[in-house]
């Protein structure tokens, strides 16, 4: 067995064992007609080190998962976002936790381009929606300060509304409502899936960098199947989670692929760490995955 086909095989179990799907491998099979090679790894013989890219296949909160799209340039466009509007409509504790995740990753959005109104906007929805499922305001209380009194840093009220999730998702936790987080953290991470393949992918000329970072939400996917898979006492869960399951078998349709050598695994932060990915994928299965995302995330906004 060559040295490469084992470091395969221990990379696989091991991420297999973190709940991440086995599509990491190191020896390629080889590419149906049917499906294209992105690769972002650099071409040529520039020796030159490159630096890592981090990919998180962990849980992360609504405004974490914004690096999903945050980095490839996203275009400002209004009609991609949940209505603040939509809140009165969200009635039952299992829209409001979805939505909770939906409208943080709408404020990372709005944050992006500077806009002080619709902060304030989002980020009041975000304290009503919270107190709608019975978490405390006081989670809430200083970026709420913050972003009313000064809009000159942003960035700062990003990693106060960034902490206030990580206090609900705690909060949640401790009082035995892991569900309600889980559904939270799905929703966030379903709305930013759906900014990137609606505004970043374009069908008729795919960006590598976009291909590559919707490619490497099947990490996340899994992780987050894993975790809502513990709390099926909930029927709204179990829905969802079926769902989830669905869209990943349109994952299973495509490997991710990294050099030798290149990948780095850090189990304590839940990341992996390479300077780039080769993803071999049909248009077809990205396609299916934004239409997908697109009907997903309508049907959880929609009352």
């Amino acid at each position: 067995m060559t040295s490469h086909r084992l470091l395969s095989i221990l990379v696989t179990a091991l991420l297999a064992g973190l709940l991440i799907a086995p599509g990491c491998r190191h020896e390629k099979k080889a590419v149906k007609p049917t499906k294209r090679v992105f690769s972002t790894y650099r071409q040529g013989g520039d020796n030159e080190p490159v630096a890592r890219k981090e990919i998180n296949y962990g849980l992360l909160t609504p405004t974490e998962v914004t690096n999903i799209f945050s980095r490839l340039g996203v275009p400002h466009d209004d009609a991609i976002l949940n209505p603040t509007s939509n809140l009165d409509l969200y009635t039952s504790n299992a829209k409001a936790a979805v939505n909770l995740g939906v409208y943080g990753v709408d404020f990372g959005y709005v944050k992006m381009f500077g806009l002080g109104q619709q902060m304030i906007d989002y980020i009041l929805t975000l304290r009503e929606i919270s107190n709608k499922l019975g978490i405390p305001e006081k989670y809430l209380i200083e970026p709420v300060r913050k972003i009313e009194s000064s809009m000159s840093d942003p960035d700062t009220v990003m990693q106060l509304v960034n902490k206030a999730y990580y206090d609900i998702e705690n909060h949640l936790r401790a009082e035995g409502r892991e569900s309600t987080a889980g559904l939270m953290l799905m929703g966030g991470w379903v709305e930013a899936l759906y900014i990137t393949t609606q505004l970043l992918y374009n069908p008729d000329n795919p960006d590598r960098e976009v291909v590559e970072k919707i490619a490497q939400q099947k990490y996340t996917l899994t992780s987050l199947i894993g975790f809502m898979r513990n709390y099926y006492d909930d029927p709204v869960v179990v829905y969802y989670t079926k769902k989830l399951i669905y869209l990943r078998r349109i994952y299973d349709t495509f490997d991710i692929y990294f050099k030798p050598g290149d990948l780095e695994i850090d189990i304590q932060k839940k990341v992996l760490r390479a300077s780039g990915s080769t993803v071999d994928i049909s248009l077809e299965s990205l396609m299916r995955i934004r239409e997908y995302i697109a009907v997903l995330r309508n049907e959880m906004t929609n009352p």
